[in-house]
């Protein structure tokens, strides 16, 4: 838990001075403490604190060291305070922190994907459901899919630190204190919004790492999803992207190989995330009010999920930027597998007042003229579709033209290329 050091000396910093307030310490023993306390952060900041296993926690190191810096004043220092409200309150302040560095790195990676999208509003790919190639899409519309995605985990994470937002410390072990200490004081000087209002609760609360570890195995869950549409796009089979050096490596003995490691590893991240995430909630589950050194399971999952959530986010904003975009795989791709199918079966029902229902079986008997022909039902000939007499076939034939496809999905929300410049003009707006 030394990772919590600056928190801890954050805490010890507002609780003396709170403490010097309402007289329950002197000024000079304060100054003593701030002192010491002044010191010991300069040399973990420089890598020269040294932490000793015997003292058990970060709590008891610092305190120790302000002993030796300052000597009986530092016994003062925690007056009216335990080890429970102590790390609870320092954790707190940790992952309120590291909430706001997972959302910088959210956003770093949105900016990508909408740098990215800017470049391909036109350039069409199918999309799948099932992962069967269904219907023609805008490429940008695919990736701007991710940007919603990880607006909702942004968002999530930012949420939460409502609900944290309130300070533990005076809490003491678990029945408050009888020194006269202002907790609202407290709680202002270290950025909370107000005190916790039970003190048996605020000690044993862990909500706010669960919350934590929730959050980021949803947007684990978004990154492996988008890791395996790129491992897909990235394969033989498809060949619609091609991956930068920097995140992909080659095989120990094949040397045709272009492996896209960095995206498999990400997918494989969501093992660790989720893993995480039960552990902690399996930890707490059964414990009985208040404090149970169960609770020391807290932070190893807490820290893990956060450190590999970030290098997730980093890489995949890597992978994201250095990837070169295969237009003509994804122009044939759009060619195969009649892919405006339903494109054909509205249109029918727009211009010729059919019901939906009946332009799907026309469309059905075409795309079995079109097999038994071996090709696809735009490459049929006018009179193949000519299905409604005059010039229906002429028409239709006119329709069915592949890079016009995205241009008829007009419906917000869409990927007309009006609707995604639309929406890449609204991102660009909340994130630049």
């Amino acid at each position: 838990d030394k990772r919590l050091a600056l928190q801890d000396i954050k805490v010890s910093d507002i609780h003396s001075l709170m403490l010097q307030k309402k007289k329950i310490i002197s000024s000079s023993e304060y100054k003593l403490i701030i002192k010491g306390l002044k010191k010991i952060k300069t040399l973990i900041l420089n890598n020269k604190f040294e932490f000793n296993k015997k003292y058990e926690d970060i709590h008891m190191n610092i305190e120790m060291e302000l002993h030796n810096l300052i000597g009986e004043a530092a016994e003062k220092l925690h007056t009216a305070r335990s080890r429970n409200d102590q790390v609870v309150t320092d954790f707190k302040l940790w992952i309120i922190q590291a909430t706001k560095e997972i959302c910088s790195k959210i956003t770093d990676l949105q900016k990508t994907i909408v740098k990215k999208s800017s470049l391909h509003i036109k350039t069409i790919m199918p999309g799948f459901t099932h992962l069967q190639s269904a219907q023609i899409v805008s490429l940008a519309h695919h990736l701007m899919a991710y940007y919603e995605m990880l607006k909702r985990d942004k968002d999530r994470f930012l949420d939460s630190i409502n609900r944290m937002n309130e300070c533990p410390l005076g809490s003491a072990a678990l029945a408050g204190t009888s020194f006269n200490i202002d907790r609202g004081f407290t709680s202002k000087k270290l950025g909370f919004k107000k005190p916790t209002s039970n003190s048996m609760d605020s000690v044993s609360d862990r909500d706010f790492a669960l919350e934590f570890l929730s959050n980021i195995a949803i947007c684990g869950s978004h990154l492996s999803r988008i890791g395996e549409d790129i491992v897909i796009w990235a394969s033989d089979q498809f060949k619609f992207i091609k991956l930068s050096d920097d995140f992909s490596t080659g095989s120990s003995i094949m040397p045709q190989k272009k492996n896209p490691d960095s995206a498999e590893l990400i997918r494989g991240k969501m093992g660790r995330f989720s893993g995480n995430f039960l552990s902690l909630l399996t930890a707490i589950k059964g414990l009985p009010l208040t404090y149970s050194k169960d609770l020391q399971e807290d932070k190893e999952p807490v820290f893990d999920s956060y450190d590999n959530l970030i290098l997730s986010l980093e890489v995949l904003n890597g992978v994201v930027n250095g990837i070169k975009i295969n237009k003509n795989k994804m122009l044939n791709a759009c060619n195969e597998n009649n892919l405006m199918a339903t494109d054909l079966a509205d249109w029918l029902v727009v211009n010729y007042g059919i019901t939906f229902r009946k332009a799907y079986k026309i469309i059905k008997k075409i795309i079995s003229t079109a097999e038994k022909n071996n090709c696809q039902i735009n490459d049929l000939s006018i009179i193949d579709l000519n299905i409604f007499g005059s010039n229906s076939g002429e028409k239709i034939k006119k329709f069915l033209k592949i890079e016009n496809s995205i241009n008829y999905k007009k419906s917000y929300g869409g990927t007309s290329p009006k609707e995604v410049k639309k929406n890449i003009q609204i991102a660009k707006k909340e994130i630049f």
